[in-house]
């Protein structure tokens, strides 16, 4: 019985040791974000002193770095804090965009290009943990598309000298066709961002048939045959008729001729006796010989201002054989003599 008791006290006293050595020590501290405790065990022992530091890509600031278990069972103050690595500002490339938050450890950049341009290199890039970019920055090169297709019986003027096949994006070719051949589609074609060169047109063989002559006139080549595209015809008027319209004729890529002009007529005054102005002169009808006014000229018949007493000039234009006589002059015929 009291082997019992003496090994029960003994076993109490034990217990008390132990659990006054736990109230002493220190258990794992309470700390920032990452933020590393190099000690393993769950608790640590008066007086010893443990090393803080940060996680992989992270990088410290302030302290101290180091912090001791104090006898009370509490770890010395400390500011010890960590923050991300920051990486280099990355540039855009050239002809291209980039697009990120920050750059901070883990974010990431991605690249663009411009339309026209193709990517060489990594699309993204992350920031490492020691501080550098996981790629280089990529190029953005431009698209080429090669020589145009050029049709039969046609040929192509590039808006630029082009050296090494620099055939590149935004490159404009104008086409053309050898006569008698006609361009049907677009005039241009240009070197779009897919590679490739937008819709090719085809030169076809055009002919207009022999072209009629004009009323009054004549025409430059009075032979009778067909005409190749883009060939031109001339017209002339006979006498003091006027040619009104273009004075050439082209045939066209739809096989007509383009408007042919036309003779227009010249007119008479037709009042007996009175005074005019034509071409800065002022003369009396009768000394107006011949009485002809080409088509579109301009003469002034001087009409009578009666509540005056004097006369003034009115202007009225030949058109096509037709004069217009002013009503200010009919029935009121000058006599008077310059």
């Amino acid at each position: 019985m009291k082997g019992t008791l003496w090994l029960l006290l003994c076993s109490f006293l034990f217990w008390i040791n132990i659990t006054r050595a736990e109230d002493n020590v220190c258990s794992r501290p309470v700390l920032g974000d990452n933020v590393k405790f190099e000690a393993m065990q769950r608790f640590v022992n008066p007086g010893v002193e443990v090393v803080l530091s940060c996680e992989t890509g992270y990088t410290s600031f302030l302290g101290p770095r180091t912090i001791i278990c104090k006898a009370s069972g509490t770890w010395t103050k400390t500011q010890f804090r960590c923050k991300p690595v920051q990486c280099s500002n990355p540039d855009p490339p050239m002809n291209g965009n980039l697009y990120y938050e920050n750059t901070l450890y883990q974010s990431i950049v991605n690249y663009t290009c411009d339309d026209g341009y193709i990517l060489k290199g990594a699309n993204n890039a992350s920031c490492l943990a020691d501080g550098r970019w996981s790629a280089q920055e990529p190029q953005c090169k431009i698209v080429s598309c090669g020589p145009a297709p050029i049709p039969e019986f046609g040929m192509i003027i590039y808006n630029k000298i082009i050296r090494k096949n620099n055939l590149n994006y935004g490159t404009i070719g104008n086409y053309k066709c050898l006569p008698p051949f006609a361009l049907f589609g677009k005039e241009f074609v240009e070197c779009t961002a897919s590679g490739q060169w937008t819709e090719t047109p085809q030169c076809r063989e055009v002919s207009c048939p022999p072209p009629e002559n004009i009323d009054n006139g004549y025409m430059s080549i009075p032979e009778k045959r067909d005409f190749g595209y883009g060939e031109t015809i001339n017209y002339g008027c006979n006498d003091d008729y006027v040619l009104d319209g273009r004075m050439q004729i082209v045939c066209e890529e739809t096989g007509d001729w383009s408007e042919k002009p036309s003779c227009k007529a010249p007119c008479s005054i037709g009042i007996k006796r009175g005074r005019i102005e034509y071409r800065g002169r002022k003369l009396w009808l009768d000394e107006f010989k011949p009485n002809k006014v080409l088509h579109r000229e301009t003469v002034s018949v001087y009409c009578m201002n009666k509540a005056r007493r004097c006369e003034y000039a009115f202007p009225t234009q030949c058109v096509d054989g037709n004069l217009q006589i002013p009503e200010c002059f009919k029935g009121n015929e000058c006599k008077q003599k310059l």
